[in-house]
């Protein structure tokens, strides 16, 4: 429990801050462009996978340490699968400038993946 806790010390204002910031540079910018998602589905997805992710990573570390390894590298091949999925109604779309699109789920995506990376780290070395 100790681990969650340390976790969630630094995800829930990471998270915050990058939602706001990137909340507030799309309402800017919606009168030049129409965003498919919202920030709040993006971020929502974002959030609940990196927080499922690193919980499973707790789990299999008190279980079976030697292995954290191997599952993080799972465990993101099957949430990049899941933004795909979450991504097929954008790629079905017929949007004009699909960049901004993409650049406004990828940028977050992996931000919470380096996030993510990090405390991998840790908990392997700590191990």
């Amino acid at each position: 429990m100790n681990r969650v806790v340390d976790f969630l010390k630094y995800f829930i204002p990471f998270s915050i801050v990058l939602f706001a910031s990137q909340y507030f540079v799309m309402q800017s910018l919606s009168s030049q462009f129409s965003f498919f998602y919202s920030a709040w589905s993006i971020y929502i997805f974002n959030i609940v996978s990196t927080f499922v992710v690193y919980l499973l990573l707790i789990y299999v570390n008190k279980t079976f340490p030697t292995y954290t390894g191997l599952t993080f590298l799972g465990a993101s091949l099957f949430r990049m699968m899941a933004a795909v999925v979450f991504l097929i109604p954008f790629i079905k779309s017929d949007i004009k400038d699909p960049i901004t699109d993409v650049s406004t789920f990828f940028i977050p995506y992996f931000l919470f993946l380096l996030f993510e990376t990090y405390f991998t780290i840790r908990l392997i070395n700590k191990s």
